[in-house]
């Protein structure tokens, strides 16, 4: 039976956490920028993040 590599999880809990706190940075940040400018700028930025996530299937 092989060895748990305990590293990599470790190195992918990492990720997932500073994933996890800049989405919450970026979270924080939008409502002050959607101040100032129109609502549709907020919408347009969605998609733009949600996109780089997935995969291309192809």
């Amino acid at each position: 039976m092989a060895k748990p590599n305990y590293s990599f999880e470790k190195r992918q809990r990492e990720l997932a956490r500073k994933k996890k706190q800049e989405e919450k940075r970026l979270r924080h940040a939008r409502p002050k920028s959607a101040e100032d400018g129109p609502a549709s700028t907020e919408s347009s930025a969605v998609p733009a993040e949600t996109a780089p996530d997935k995969p291309a299937l192809g």
